[in-house]
């Protein structure tokens, strides 16, 4: 009788490994990521505000292949620094500064029993592949599904020669997209090996590695236990 095997967890996950700068999927899609600053829209004058729209309008029209836009928010835990505020403020010895140390300490208290703060990040993930303009037949959103993963395809990839491709095909692509960033006043660069793998490991894993670096050894998170020793102080 055959013995059964168990399946792990990265046996559904569409990344199958993230070398070179690029994450690469098992449907041999190579993708880069591209990390942004945002821009507080509400605060620019009507000018401002204008020439942002219109920049960004020639960014969308300058397109020819898929992207995909994430912003992930995440809850802080600001009690560590509401405990830093305190022993500053206990160790101030001017009656007024000290007031003053415990009037903003209670005001951030009162902050976050009313509002969570809110950590926001954007990304601009760039697949390789063809561009849509001259993609024929099915609508713009059923190839997209495809190229990105969606319905789960797997082939077999030759990962030398797929990160290859995928360096020739993406580059110009990542700089185009930076560039047109640019014109906005948004700063955009794409990560690198290790910070795509801090982001997917706390995207699967969140909330209890805060601070903590993660080594870029893929073979650490290809287990089905991930052993605490992976984690760096």
């Amino acid at each position: 009788m055959a013995a059964q095997s168990t399946p792990t967890t990265q046996e559904h996950l569409d990344i199958f490994d993230i070398k070179d700068n690029l994450t690469v999927l098992k449907n041999g899609v190579v993708c880069s990521v591209i990390q942004t600053t945002a821009v507080n829209f509400d605060l620019l004058s009507e000018i401002e505000q204008d020439a942002i729209i219109a920049a960004f309008s020639m960014l969308l029209n300058s397109i020819t292949f898929p992207i995909q836009v994430v912003v992930r928010s995440r809850k802080l835990d600001i009690s560590k620094y509401v405990e830093k505020v305190r022993k500053v403020e206990s160790r101030i010895s001017d009656p007024l500064l000290k007031h003053q140390a415990e009037s903003y300490r209670k005001f951030v208290q009162e902050v976050i029993k009313v509002n969570e703060v809110l950590d926001k990040k954007f990304y601009v993930v760039v697949p390789s592949g063809q561009s849509i303009l001259v993609e024929k037949g099915g609508s713009a959103f059923d190839w997209v599904s495809k190229l990105v993963g969606v319905q789960n395809r797997r082939v077999d990839i030759n990962l030398e020669r797929v990160l290859r491709d995928g360096k020739i095909d993406l580059a110009p692509k990542v700089d185009h997209i930076i560039r047109e960033f640019s014109r906005l006043g948004v700063k955009a660069r794409q990560l690198g090996t290790q910070e795509l793998v801090e982001l997917y490991f706390d995207i699967y894993n969140p909330s209890n590695l805060h601070g903590q670096r993660i080594r870029t050894n893929i073979e650490d998170y290809k287990t089905a236990i991930v052993n605490p020793a992976i984690i760096e102080e």
